[in-house]
Formats: C-alpha cells, sequence, structure tokens
C-alpha cells in the first residue's frame, strides 16, 4: 500500500518542524505503537507493567525524532507508514524487551549471590565467556544448541523448536538438563 496523503503532509510537516506536527504525529501513532508493544511482549511471553510499557513507547518515539528524524527521512514510501512504523517499534520493542529481561536476571542473581555467605570464596559467577563456551562444550549437542538460543540468542520456546525441529514442549525439559547439568560441573570445578 503507497504512502497516503494524510500521512505524506504529516511527514512533511514533522521534517519542516511545523509547530503541532509531532503531536499530530503521536496522536495518530500512539495507539499502533502501544499495539506493537503489547503484541511483542505477550508473543515473548512477557508480562510489561503500565511504566515498561509507557518506557518502551517514549523509546519508540525518541528514536523517530533522533537524529532530526532520520527515521521519517529514510522512510522510503514502498510501504505505508503504519506498516514502516510497526517494523520500527518491534525492532526497538525487541530489544528493550531482551534488556529488561537481561537485567532482571542479572539483578536476580546479584541479589542471591549478596544473600550467600561468601566467606570462603566458593560461591563464585563465572567469570568469563570462556568459561560459558566450555561449559556448553562439555553439554551433549542438542543441550547446548538450546541453551546458546535461549541464553545468547533470546529466542523462545516456540522459536527454538521450529529451529530445531523438535515439539516445543521439549525444549523446557531439555534446558532444566542442561543447566543441571552446567551447575553440576560448576560446582565441580570449585572443588577441583
Amino acid at each position: 500500500m503507497p504512502l497516503s496523503d494524510v500521512d505524506r503532509k504529516l511527514i512533511e510537516r514533522c521534517l519542516g518542524k511545523e509547530p503541532g506536527a509531532w503531536n499530530d504525529f503521536v496522536d495518530r501513532y500512539l495507539g499502533l505503537i502501544y499495539h506493537v508493544i503489547h503484541h511483542v511482549a505477550h508473543s515473548r511471553s512477557r508480562l510489561l507493567s503500565s511504566a515498561d510499557m509507557e518506557d518502551i513507547a517514549s523509546e519508540v518515539l525518541l528514536a523517530i525524532v533522533d537524529d532530526d528524524y532520520d527515521v521519517l527521512r529514510r522512510y522510503k514510501g514502498i510501504s505505508s507508514l503504519p506498516t514502516y512504523l510497526t517494523l520500527i517499534a518491534r525492532r526497538i520493542c525487541v530489544k528493550e524487551i531482551i534488556r529488561r529481561h537481561r537485567e532482571a536476571e542479572l539483578g536476580h542473581a546479584k541479589a542471591h549471590r549478596e544473600n550467600v555467605s561468601d566467606l570462603s570464596g566458593e560461591a563464585e559467577a563465572i567469570a568469563s565467556a570462556e568459561e560459558v563456551e566450555r561449559m556448553l562444550d562439555e553439554l551433549p549437542e542438542k543441550e547446548a544448541e538450546v541453551v546458546r538460543l535461549y541464553h545468547l540468542k533470546y529466542m523462545n520456546y516456540r522459536q527454538i523448536a521450529k529451529k530445531l525441529g523438535m515439539s516445543e514442549n521439549s525444549v523446557g525439559p531439555i534446558l532444566a538438563r542442561a543447566r543441571k547439568r552446567m551447575r553440576a560441573a560448576a560446582e565441580q570445578n570449585k572443588v577441583g
């Protein structure tokens, strides 16, 4: 669908920095941005608070105005403006959800380490990417690949199942077994 006349004029007004143009743009597309955020969170099985949704929507809007509306300048009009903005919003939303999930996981790990009495220095976090890779190399191939896809590529169970040609219900148990083996290997390394 080509660029509508209304959207073309709205883009021209924004790029020309006409008074009220940005407010009109936000009024027209904020609902779409929230819809994309909700859809991405749902598809990744993530529950977002209204504050998280507002933060991510702000990130999307900031990306649009960043570098003097570079996102709008790069728009070629091949697809409709809503389709283009959906792609932009989805990309930013996925990055933000992954970042927030990673921060939450690291926060839990940090809190756990702080609560463990570590007088002997035995309970240390894995120090380097090489150690992680070494541990993954010691896992059976399928388990290692599931761990890589889930924890390093941030794929969900459905995506992993599709990529590896397995049932979605088998991903969780494989991941649990792999984590158990990795914990055992880490404990073994501490003792040895």
